[in-house]
């Protein structure tokens, strides 16, 4: 990879300040505070020493998948499954943000390489004069010159070496102080089973980096392509998966934004409320001098209280934005400065954080509210002998908590008065007891929808609401019953409207039926037929009354 090769990534996204990538801490280890070495990275894009990891205590679980522990170990993909089992795991935790890794079959030297790290790690020594690094062939003497062909750093005396020997003659070396301006001199990444053979091609149904002797062997017959030329690919996916993250970074400094914005207007709602109730408590001297006292105790309860859920949601949602920014910092700085094996390499890390970090659940807004009020014609019961007024009321309306009742509510009678009382309650289930909310009723029947029926609402003051409305017509009716705006629980319902019942005038239903001769097809003079399944002889009048005449008890219907 060439130095002015440009980067892979399509956007750079704009970083939150504080985060450039020259002070990230991307050629020091966050424990040893010194310069990386052999620097692994973790399943959470922390990047640490091997020793300083190695020196972390690990603790021990049961791991009951089965198979190996979801780690970014290089490899970890060709190990044969087991069948599942009660294994334990040996695991550490990242020391920058507590990450649990779980730690492959090979240990700490299993993680997989940090390759961008070691090759800042060489640009930061090019930086300060070649200060720390030693001759790679001698490992001995401080470097003063580098073969650009082997990618190699040389003293002095093994330089002089090197142009002697009949296959390094003509090689490229130029002076340490000429690198400076370069963005990558790291070393060629070698094989790991075949370090004598370079890392070049990738094998897509391992999908890992192999070189020649590989392809022969271990992955012989496996699909492989040159990693120049498959780069593009799973650089794409990375790339996107990259864009969908993003969003939420800005989705979360967003939501921080709004806690802090919330915190200060509750700050003003407290003081408002406050002077408030200092105001209402001059005219009872001593006995409204302590209900005073009382209210600001009870307000700054609520103060506490809301302001600690603020502050908790406040501190998951930064750790959550910097697990995001530091997802999004080292992906971005991969695609941009990584080499193709690097980006291969660290791929699965990359896109196993991503994906974690995606779908974190979280509220972009805040938790708790402002919803502070102080009623200063409420009742608060007796102080030191004295009535005193004033209360602070939290409670905030939930229409899916408020419920109704009554015997009217699925039936009702034409031209006659139905009615339902409406009960508020608040989120926790518990009464209002107290009037003010916005109710709304509407009674709508099904056939004549722009006719609705006129409804009275009536506020009792203590949370409930009487409702009353007079059909004129039967049929079938649906009820609406609204809240801020919200249908309370079990709105919309259907209310079937019948006929009124009226008084029977003219022949009566048995005195019809008799004198029929008991045939079933007999009607009222109302309409009405009598009960029965089968047609009967009339039954002998009661004593004292005949079948014409009016003295059975008249019907309804």
């Amino acid at each position: 990879m060439s130095e002015n090769r440009k980067p892979l990534l399509g956007f750079v996204g704009k970083l939150p300040s504080g985060t450039a990538l020259g002070n990230s801490g991307k050629t020091h280890c966050p424990l040893c505070m010194g310069l990386f070495k052999a620097p692994r990275l973790l399943p959470c894009l922390h990047t640490v020493c091997t020793t300083c990891l190695e020196q972390l205590e690990p603790y021990s679980v049961v791991d009951i998948r089965g198979g190996d522990s979801d780690t970014s170990s290089e490899g970890s993909i060709f190990q044969e499954l087991k069948p599942p089992s009660l294994q334990p795991q040996i695991g550490i935790l990242c020391p920058v943000c507590d990450t649990q890794v779980d730690l492959p079959m090979g240990g700490v030297k299993a993680l997989t390489i940090d390759h961008l790290a070691m090759n800042d790690v060489m640009l930061e020594s090019l930086r300060g004069e070649g200060q720390g690094l030693v001759c790679d062939l001698c490992s001995d003497r401080e470097v003063e010159k580098r073969c650009q062909t082997c990618r190699a750093n040389l003293c002095h005396f093994c330089c002089q070496a090197h142009r002697r020997q009949k296959k390094t003659t003509y090689h490229t070396v130029v002076d340490l102080k000429d690198l400076k301006g370069y963005s990558r001199i790291g070393k060629p990444i070698l094989c790991p089973v075949h370090p004598a053979e370079e890392l070049r091609l990738f094998c897509e149904l391992c999908d890992r980096p192999v070189c020649r002797d590989c392809v022969v062997g271990e992955h012989r017959e496996h699909p492989y392509d040159f990693a120049s030329n498959v780069i593009h690919k799973h650089g794409d996916s990375v790339r996107e998966l990259l864009r969908g993250t993003q969003p939420h970074v800005e989705a979360l400094e967003e939501a921080l934004a709004q806690i802090t914005e919330m915190n200060s207007a509750l700050q003003k709602r407290v003081e408002a409320v406050a002077a408030d109730v200092r105001t209402f408590s001059e005219g009872y001297v001593k006995a409204i001098e302590e209900h005073r006292d009382r209210l600001l105790k009870q307000l700054e309860d609520i103060r506490v209280q809301k302001e600690n859920s603020l502050q908790l949601q406040k501190a998951q949602l930064e750790q959550l934005l910097a697990d995001m920014r530091t997802g999004v910092e080292f992906t971005e700085h991969l695609l941009t400065s990584g080499s193709d094996l690097e980006i291969l390499i660290t791929k699965g890390v990359v896109v196993e954080r991503l994906t974690k970090l995606n779908k974190v659940e979280y509220s972009a807004h805040p938790g708790v509210n402002d919803k502070i009020r102080f009623s200063p014609q409420q009742r608060a019961g007796r102080c030191r002998g004295y009535e005193v007024y004033g209360t602070i009321n939290t409670k905030e309306v939930d229409p899916a908590k408020c419920v109704l009742q009554g015997e009217d509510l699925h039936r009702a009678r034409e031209k006659q008065t139905a009615s339902f009382t409406l009960l508020c309650k608040d989120a926790a289930g518990e009464s209002m007891g107290r009037g003010g909310d916005s109710v709304h009723v509407a009674v709508v029947p099904k056939d004549k929808k722009d006719s609705p029926v006129r409804t009275l609402v009536q506020d009792n003051k203590d949370g409930t609401y009487y409702v009353s409305y007079t059909p004129k017509e039967p049929g079938v009716y649906t009820v609406l019953v609204c809240v801020k705006e919200q249908h309370v629980q079990g709105s919309p319902f259907t209310v079937t409207v019948r006929k009124r019942h009226r008084s029977h005038t003219g022949v009566f239903h048995c005195c019809t039926f008799c004198s029929s001769g008991g045939q079933k097809t007999a009607r009222c003079a109302c309409g009405g037929t009598m009960p029965g399944k089968e047609a009967r002889s009339p039954s002998p009048a009661p004593v004292g009354l005949s079948p014409s005449s009016g003295g059975h008890l008249p019907h309804s219907h």
